[in-house]
């Protein structure tokens, strides 16, 4: 159940550029866009977390001592006078107070002053406020600085999107700007950090409305969708880390070290994963079913820490843990179609690999069968500035169908009675839009369901010890388990 790359460990082969008679490594760049307050507050959360692995400090300066910490920065920063790097990002919102605190911040000289960009009447936590009427007069100032951002890369890989399902602008102004840049940039990849509503606690009476219709944009628009729940970073911080009142910092710095981990393999040489598309291919086997979820590795309660001395097997344990899921979804009641494992700092690709191959021959019923060498591994050299050995873990679960199928219920609830409708359809929007989003997700559901129940037949069986039985094959171990990827996909 295991495929793992040695390929270029860290510390083993070549580095990029080198032995070919050429000294310039190309980049390929990626392009950040934050909407709405959650997506700004996860983002600058993660700027503050990277920078720190960059050797960078607040002002753009590169303080760092190691060149590895800055030899493929530009994935993420432009380079300016002085070596100075800036991030190559833009935020926006529909009401000025998180982006003026981002720029009174001490990190407020890090980023561009042109690149966040705010408007004054807000989205009223409505969707259609921030898809139709407020987020659409914005809307062209975003997309001339996305341009410019994007005609400013050597060789652009995609957009990483951080926004939020459950309020107005993440959800409404976030929809229209995925929509926007797939209809812009259509051979691009565009991944999105999406922070899904909690089971209970609840901040709108519309946000079923708005997790629906966002939801729906989502699963047309998006390739890679890495879903959040801000009850299971609660309940990971009261848990897991101790902490006995979180506030949202401390989810942020959770989501903060998702993304980093997340992101590992292409902001540092020698990995599996060298890009956003190749992440894609080895995660999504249907287009449809881009929804991961992840989880990380250590956690530790602070006061525990001197106490612990983690080791692989510890990471692994803690990344398949159901209590430790960024998503409040359980995986053990479904299947795993692809899984990546990302571990950090010094530690033997062998016992990395045979701890996982171990857990996969323990629990076999965790993982779809038809689907083999269904398990990622990938080994970076370069540690967390916090910590000796980490590790990240992202899922392809048909157990997500949970998320979705308790937000239908609620919106259908809801919808059943046509109640708060008109906040909406006020704004322009067509109660056919609502049917047409509840349809999608109702169709998401019962393809997980298909794929979940599905079993090898005899066909399939035979075509698996042809293409991957053979010894001798190498080219076999790099396909993509389902086949070459939809050309309309990617």
């Amino acid at each position: 159940m295991v495929r793992a790359s040695r390929r270029g460990g860290c510390s083993k082969g070549r580095r990029p550029g080198e032995g070919n008679g050429s000294t310039q490594v190309t980049m390929r760049e990626i392009l950040t866009v934050q909407a709405g307050q959650c997506g700004n507050q996860i983002g600058t959360a993660f700027w503050k977390n990277i920078i720190q692995e960059h050797g960078i400090d607040e002002e753009g300066k590169y303080v760092g001592t190691n060149e590895a910490q800055i030899e493929r920065a530009n994935v993420y920063f432009s380079e300016a006078r002085d070596r100075r790097y800036v991030p190559r990002v833009v935020g926006v919102d529909l009401e000025p107070g998180v982006i003026n605190s981002i720029r009174e911040s001490k990190y407020g000289h890090l980023f561009r002053p042109e690149s966040m960009v705010c408007a004054d009447n807000g989205a009223g936590n409505n969707w259609a406020k921030g898809f139709y009427t407020e987020g659409a007069e914005l809307l062209d100032s975003v997309l001339d600085i996305v341009r410019r951002e994007a005609e400013g890369c050597d060789l652009l890989s995609g957009f990483q999107v951080c926004h939020s399902v459950a309020g107005g602008t993440g959800s409404g102004l976030g929809s229209l700007l995925l929509q926007k840049i797939r209809e812009e940039y259509p051979d691009r990849m565009l991944s999105t950090f999406t922070v899904m509503p909690s089971a209970k606690a609840s901040d709108t009476v519309v946000e079923p409305y708005n997790s629906v219709l966002t939801i729906h944009h989502l699963i047309e628009n998006s390739d890679m969708t890495f879903c959040l729940d801000n009850e299971a970073l609660g309940r990971i911080c009261v848990e897991t880390l101790k902490v006995k009142s979180p506030v949202h910092d401390d989810l942020n710095n959770l989501v903060a070290r998702v993304m980093s981990g997340v992101t590992t393999s292409l902001r540092f040489p020698g990995q599996l994963n060298a890009d956003l598309r190749k992440l894609a291919v080895n995660m999504v086997p249907f287009p449809r079913l881009h929804f991961l979820i992840s989880g990380i590795a250590p956690l530790t309660g602070s006061q525990a820490q001197s106490y612990r001395n983690v080791t692989v097997p510890d990471l692994c344990q803690q990344m398949y843990d159901a209590r430790n899921m960024m998503v409040l979804t359980d995986p053990r009641h479904g299947r795993y179609l692809t899984c990546a494992a990302m571990f950090r700092g010094k530690v033997s690709l062998k016992e990395c690999e045979d701890t996982i191959l171990a857990y996969a021959d323990k629990n076999p019923s965790v993982f779809i069968e038809w689907i083999p060498n269904s398990t990622q591994i990938a080994v970076c050299d370069v540690p967390r500035f916090d910590m000796d050995i980490s590790s990240t873990f992202l899922g392809n679960s048909t157990s997500i169908q949970e998320l979705f199928a308790r937000i239908r219920i609620q919106f259908s609830s809801m919808f059943r009675r046509k109640a708060f409708i008109h906040w909406f359809t006020d704004e322009g929007m067509d109660e056919m839009e609502f049917t047409e989003a509840e349809s999608n997700i109702a169709d998401l559901i019962n393809e997980y369901k298909q794929y979940q129940d599905a079993a090898v037949d005899e066909d399939f069986a035979s075509y698996e010890g042809a293409a991957f039985g053979d010894p001798h094959a190498d080219a076999n171990a790099d396909i993509h388990p389902m086949g070459p990827p939809d050309d309309a996909a990617y």
